[in-house]
């Protein structure tokens, strides 16, 4: 019996080992994995030759603004730069309009991302002030997790009161799916917005000190308070402080069920970078001075940074109040929206740093594949080469270089800090349950993606 699909002559890398050889996949699933000669015939046989084949890779952060955001970006767009980014599966997150709050929006967001992902997908719910009822109801309707907002962001979703979220960290720890945050202390924002504000401060150096470390510690302090009291799975979004990091070691240090993820500009930008890339750079958290780079590696070398993400929040550019340069068009910082596309860049930007030696492809496999896969409960659906797993591949090519183009970016729009960087080492080829998605950065597939349940 023929294989659907055979992938052969390259080098499979798990979390554990690398070895020379491929994968077979017939109706979605792994049915064979190993040197060439084991490998049963296929009907479509693709030559890795050389590249390595990682597992599928997970985006766990993405904004693909469907609904209400369309003009920014959608799940055909989004996921179409996802697959071209070597990337088989993301999570998106609720901010849309309406936001995904109730049962009936996730079926809503269901529907039109099947109508035109190109990669599966998982769906988060949003809590506010007014809809704890609806926790229950959104996890039969499948979301696989949940976030609170403690921070301003697109939409600007209202927080939930403390005595609220004392209600929702209950109900979300019954419902066995973890609770991301946004953790960022609003008060200590508006403080120090308003003060550089009064100072005339409104250049794009200026963003990090108004959203300092302290207002992220304090975020995370808070949220692991109400995690540890009710048992409450807890996953920290986007982190950028060595504080906060800290925080989550010395947690997990003493049993709370606590996760966190950093993205590439966190590890790789500084403040003072803002000065040539202005706006395109402005992110929530924003990206903060070398040392917390330097914790933040650390952690995701140690364990206690358990994932990488890259937070993909396109927006137009009179939105983000530049141009591709980076060069400021409005009056202030403070008049330009937060985000930009991240989807499509991050694997070879982490791939350039493994070539570096800054860590072990084994161990980027199990930041960018495993360990999310486990995080949101859909591994080892996914996440893993093994038999009976979903057919999700990257094959990299390791010894590639190039350099990113924000103008060959498949999102919407387009804007992106990393434009110029050379990189070596991207994604040659994506294939999800089966479906070859991506060849040589360019998409081929069509819309196959499906949403992911969570298995508890």
């Amino acid at each position: 019996m023929k294989a659907d699909l055979v992938v052969k002559g390259g080098w499979v890398v798990t979390t554990q080992e690398t070895f020379k050889g491929g994968v077979a996949i017939s109706d979605g699933k792994f049915v064979a994995i190993g040197t060439d000669d084991s490998l049963p015939d296929g009907k479509e046989v693709i030559d890795a030759g050389d590249k390595h084949i990682l597992p599928g890779l997970i985006d766990g952060h993405v904004h693909f603004r469907e609904p209400g955001l369309t003009y920014k970006e959608d799940f055909g767009t989004g996921s179409t730069a996802a697959a071209c980014g070597g990337i088989t599966t993301v999570i998106d997150m609720p901010n849309t309009i309406p936001p995904t709050a109730d049962a009936e929006q996730v079926t809503v967001k269901q529907r039109l991302a099947e109508e035109k992902s190109l990669v599966d997908f998982g769906l988060i719910g949003v809590i506010l002030q007014t809809n704890t009822d609806q926790i229950a109801p959104m996890a039969e309707a499948g979301v696989i997790g949940y976030k609170i907002f403690f921070g301003a962001t697109v939409g600007n979703l209202p927080c939930p009161d403390d005595g609220v979220c004392l209600e929702a960290f209950s109900r979300i720890a019954e419902s066995k799916l973890p609770l991301g945050i946004h953790a960022e202390n609003r008060q200590i924002m508006d403080h120090y917005t308003d003060q550089l504000k009064a100072k005339g401060k409104n250049d794009p150096i200026y963003w990090e000190s108004s959203r300092p470390a302290l207002c992220e510690a304090e975020s995370v302090a808070h949220a692991l308070f109400f995690a540890e009291a009710f048992g409450t799975k807890l996953h920290v979004f986007h982190m950028s402080s060595k504080q906060a990091a800290f925080l989550v070691r010395d947690a997990k240090a003493r049993g709370v069920r606590v996760t966190a993820e950093t993205g590439p500009h966190y590890l790789l930008r500084e403040p003072k970078d803002m000065a040539e890339v202005g706006p395109l750079l402005k992110m929530n958290p924003p990206v903060r001075p070398r040392d917390h780079a330097q914790a933040l590696w650390d952690g995701l070398l140690h364990g206690y940074v358990d994932m990488l993400a890259t937070d993909h929040s396109p927006h137009t550019f009179e939105e983000k109040g530049c141009d591709m340069t980076g060069k400021l068009l409005k009056p202030a910082i403070w008049d330009c929206v937060s985000g930009f596309c991240g989807v499509e860049t991050a694997v070879p930007l982490m791939l350039t740093e493994v070539n570096k030696g800054r860590m072990t492809l084994n161990h980027y496999v199990k930041l960018a594949s495993e360990n999310p896969a486990k995080i949101w409960q859909f591994y080892p659906k996914k996440g893993a080469i093994r038999l009976g797993s979903d057919g999700d591949v990257t094959i990299v090519d390791m010894n590639k270089e190039s350099v990113i183009d924000g103008n060959k970016l498949h999102s919407k729009n387009k804007p992106t800090p990393w434009h110029g960087w050379k990189v070596k080492g991207v994604p040659v080829c994506t294939i999800v349950r089966g479906h070859v998605q991506m060849r040589d950065g360019e998409p081929v597939g069509k819309p196959i993606g499906r949403m992911l349940r969570p298995v508890l």
